[in-house]
């Protein structure tokens, strides 16, 4: 397998961290016509709330561990993310560097945003070990896309996968309007676009992941801030 491939394992069983959470109940995408960039530099700043001393924990299906299988592949976390043992699987946990957006509690197919976390996680192989670092991820629409560094190569996802904004359970900690919030995101399947199936197929040849294969289950907390206007 070439290391453009390995590369390309490593980011594609990665890719589900790039998004749900630190692109619901935070991120910031400045209206689908900009960069994503670093969260918390977008141009849309002084519109969207942020979320603080917030978590991504991922817990990848049993398809997903086939896929890893397939490959001899073993994650391992990059400080100061780390793995969790939970009572339906291994899980590797993030923190969340910084996030802005629009979580729309009331409407959740309706967030948007976007984030970065800290730390990542290392993909190892007999043919070697892959850092994936550097994960900033958005979503709008139910769509999520992202970018990470890969052993030292960025690589971007502009339709990597799709969110069950619906089939998670969001839930929010009452308080007076326009105050923080603690908000947490149980259990949201993520599932590739078929944009994704198709590279992954092009890259590694038949498999039995398609556009309906949970890949992967996210659960999520942190501290939502509203923008300044919603606090006035």
């Amino acid at each position: 397998m070439s290391t453009t491939r390995r590369m390309l394992l490593g980011a594609a069983l990665i890719a589900p961290l790039l998004g749900r959470f630190t692109g619901t109940a935070a991120g910031a995408v400045d209206g689908g016509t900009g960069s994503t960039g670093s969260a918390g530099s977008t141009g849309s700043a002084g519109r969207l709330g942020t979320l603080s001393d917030g978590w991504v924990e991922l817990r990848w299906t049993p398809e997903a561990q086939t896929q890893l299988d397939r490959f001899q592949a073993m994650v391992e976390a990059v400080a100061p993310a780390r793995l969790v043992l939970g009572e339906h699987g291994m899980s590797v946990r993030l923190p969340i560097h910084s996030a802005q957006g629009d979580p729309s509690l009331a409407d959740p197919p309706k967030a948007y945003g976007d984030g970065a976390l800290d730390g990542g996680v290392s993909v190892r192989t007999s043919q070697g070990v892959y850092r994936v670092v550097d994960l900033v991820g958005a979503i709008k629409d139910g769509l999520g896309s992202g970018r990470c560094e890969v052993s030292g190569a960025e690589m971007g996802h502009r339709s990597a996968f799709r969110c069950g904004l619906t089939e998670g359970k969001l839930t929010a900690a009452p308080v007076p309007a326009g105050q923080p919030m603690k908000v947490r995101l149980s259990e949201a399947p993520l599932r590739p676009t078929q944009e994704a199936v198709d590279a992954y197929t092009t890259s590694f040849g038949a498999h039995p992941v398609t556009v309906d294969t949970v890949l992967a289950y996210v659960t999520a907390e942190g501290t939502y801030t509203p923008p300044p206007a919603a606090q006035e």
